[in-house]
């Protein structure tokens, strides 16, 4: 029994809302156990993906980069059920797959599909490419107009494949083009969401821009949501509208594509920014500011406590150590793990002595990368404190004016700070100008703030100067 052609991933497709959060990921976790023995007892369990919090929305591309071995293609095949999680949630369009089972998941996967990394493994050797990109429709009891043959030639004539290759079987096509049929088999049933696990990876540089572009123009005309999974930063910064950046099973940053690139908060991303090649015939000979990063990454058996990056950073501190970064939004935005983020104040500042580890990291990076990056985290901390005292000072202006001294007390003259008891108040540790010398609530001069701003002269003080400069004029006056 057949349904008709227009399937339901087809019309959700098209009245989709573009902005919508298609996909939501919380507190997502994906352990495998490790047995040993007899009677394989449970000895340890490999962290592959420990606790992610995103949102894909409809109509964007969300970009996944990091090291090999740091959880992004398990993090692909749990959001598509490819894989059971062991934790966490995942919801689209408002419900929950977390659980579904097969039949559950049937109706779903006309809207979930995914693009395997390795082009010669997810085909079938034994089945024509006809048989491959048609099967879909035949799962999923999908009939459509014209016939399955003719919708599976449509398919490879829009992914760049001539349509007299219906016949022919995997082994007769190159890796770019079998990545072309993979793309074409995943876009049969026109699905909402489609995961990309580094689909351009396998392939040659020149193939590698044309799958890229397929992609978007496949997006612009389908209205397709993109998670692209991809080592090529380049390619990532091309391809899509925002970018999470994983180690070791977290998302340490998620931002936009412009904002990552120009000022990336976590060290991670600024090493990874870092090895980026720039295209600029200028910079030939110019020396390159890598940052190299210690050692490998740590075993998602048993990561670091704290920050799992701690023992590679060159920033890191004993709150690193023991304490675990939440994923915080720093910026508009711009959502950042760290206690010590590169361009913005630290979270942690009363933290500053570096750990062993960070200062053997530390030899690793330039001193005009470390000087650098000190310069903008200081500039960017004193525009904070600029913009508070700023703030701050606004707020008492307009204390001031808002509220005039009561009738039958007296008001202090300009520069000359009063109290409802007459005496000088010192509550905020500001210097008091009544007797000359600044007090603190103790009744102890405060140093820092006497270092900040010097004491206001008193009355008194005033008086003898207009009265010795009144001498003067007289003195001047007679001499003549």
């Amino acid at each position: 029994m057949t349904t008709p052609a227009k399937s339901d991933g087809a019309t959700l497709t098209k009245d989709a809302d573009l902005g919508e959060t298609l996909l939501k990921v919380t507190g997502l976790q994906k352990h495998f156990p490790i047995k040993k023995g007899l009677f394989q007892r449970q000895v340890g369990a490999v962290h592959a993906v420990d606790g992610l919090d995103f949102e894909v929305r409809a109509g964007e591309t969300l970009g996944v980069v990091g090291e090999s071995g740091c959880g992004k293609s398990t993090m692909g095949r749990l959001i598509t059920r490819l894989l059971e999680p062991t934790g966490g949630t995942i919801e689209f369009e408002g419900k929950d797959i977390t659980h579904l089972g097969v039949g559950g998941m049937r109706p779903m996967r006309r809207d979930v599909q995914m693009i395997f990394q390795d082009p010669y493994s997810s085909l079938n050797p034994r089945h024509t490419i006809g048989t491959i990109v048609g099967a879909p429709f035949r799962l999923q009891g999908v009939e459509p107009e014209g016939g399955i043959k003719k919708e599976v030639q449509r398919l490879l004539s829009v992914v760049g494949l001539n349509p007299e290759h219906y016949n022919r079987y995997p082994h007769e096509f190159s890796g770019g083009q079998r990545q072309r049929i993979g793309i074409a088999r995943a876009l049969a049933l026109k699905p909402k969401l489609v995961v990309a696990d580094e689909p351009v990876s396998a392939l040659d540089v020149s193939i590698q821009a044309q799958v890229v572009n397929l992609l978007d123009d496949l997006q612009e005309e389908l209205g397709l949501t993109y998670v692209i999974i991809a080592h090529d930063l380049s390619v990532v910064r091309h391809v899509s509208d925002r970018i999470a950046v994983m180690y070791l099973g977290k998302i340490v940053e998620l931002a936009d594509r412009d904002a990552l690139y120009k000022a990336p908060m976590h060290p991670y991303t600024k090493a990874l920014m870092s090895a980026v090649p720039i295209p600029d015939p200028r910079r030939k000979h110019a020396k390159s500011e890598r940052i190299l990063l210690k050692g490998d990454v740590p075993s998602p058996i048993s990561p670091p406590s704290g920050c799992r990056f701690h023992t590679r950073c060159w920033k890191a501190t004993e709150i690193c150590r023991t304490t675990e970064p939440a994923l915080k939004e720093l910026r508009p935005g711009q959502r950042v793990a760290c206690h010590h983020p590169e361009n913005f104040a630290d979270q942690a500042p009363q933290d500053t002595v570096l750990l062993t580890a960070a200062k053997e990291a530390a030899e690793l990076v330039s001193e005009e990368a470390l000087a650098k990056s000190a310069e903008t985290s200081a500039a960017v901390a004193a525009a904070a404190e600029e913009a508070a005292e700023a703030s701050s000072d606004d707020a008492a202006s307009s204390d001031d004016a808002g509220s005039p001294p009561e009738s039958g007390e007296p008001s202090s003259e300009p520069g000359e700070p009063s109290s409802e008891s007459g005496e000088p108040s010192s509550e905020s540790g500001e210097p008091s100008s009544e007797s000359g010398e600044p007090s603190s609530e103790s009744g102890e001069p405060s140093s820092d703030d006497a270092a900040r701003e010097p004491a206001a002269p008193s009355a008194e003080v005033k008086k003898q100067s207009v009265a010795k400069e009144a001498d003067d004029d007289r003195q001047e006056s007679s001499d003549d």
